[in-house]
């Protein structure tokens, strides 16, 4: 199956690279672009892509407002952010808005592909620096216990960027097994997406 892809950025050569670089994976493909979020639900409508690379900075509409309006009314589609910018509060944002990953531009082309995969997948992609970032701007709390061992073992497992197969894999369990323990884990957070659930696993580590 195909992985549809539609990109958000201000540069036309990032959106020419990028379109470049897809095009020469056997199982993405780029239905579109623009240049900022002004009319975004409309494009989701029209090309109803699976993944949505997503720059922050961006003229009229940015980034963050578009990601909003992606995941308050079509949850299913996924949402990379890519930027040139390691700013923290704007990674918490965009991960606390749904994002389901980020990438830095500066990433190695092969590196964009994979997290793209991920993404898809069920994953979490996200940059080791950014990562570290994002778990040094939480102060560290102790609400773990919520969860069982097992579901923080899956939650961090998810948090460092592990798809639900790598998980599985991991933990030596099969994919439904972590696919359940991640239901479970929304339920008692509370929450809806993973992006909300690694949030909540940095801010509480």
């Amino acid at each position: 199956m195909m992985i549809r892809i539609f990109a958000f950025d201000d540069s036309l050569e990032r959106l020419n690279s990028l379109k470049a670089l897809i095009s020469l994976s056997d199982n993405l493909e780029y239905v579109g672009d623009a240049e900022n979020c002004e009319n975004v639900l409309s494009k989701m409508e029209a090309f109803y892509p699976d993944v949505v690379l997503m720059d922050i900075n961006m003229p009229i509409v940015d980034g963050l407002e578009g990601l909003k309006q992606i995941k308050s009314k079509f949850p299913q589609i996924k949402v990379l952010i890519q930027t040139a910018f390691d700013d923290s509060d704007k990674i918490f944002q965009s991960i606390s808005n749904g994002a389901s990953g980020y990438i830095l531009k500066s990433d190695h082309p092969t590196r964009i592909l994979q997290a793209i995969e991920e993404v898809y997948e069920g994953g979490a992609a996200m940059n080791p620096a950014i990562a570290k970032r994002v778990l040094d701007y939480f102060s560290p709390k102790k609400n773990l216990e919520i969860l069982t061992s097992k579901e923080q073992e899956v939650l961090k497992s998810l948090a460092e960027g592990n798809s639900y197969k790598m998980v599985a894999d991991q933990l030596g369990v099969s994919y439904s097994t972590i696919n359940s323990h991640t239901k479970h884990i929304y339920e008692k957070l509370h929450i809806s997406s993973l992006g909300e659930a690694i949030a909540w696993y940095y801010k509480n580590l």
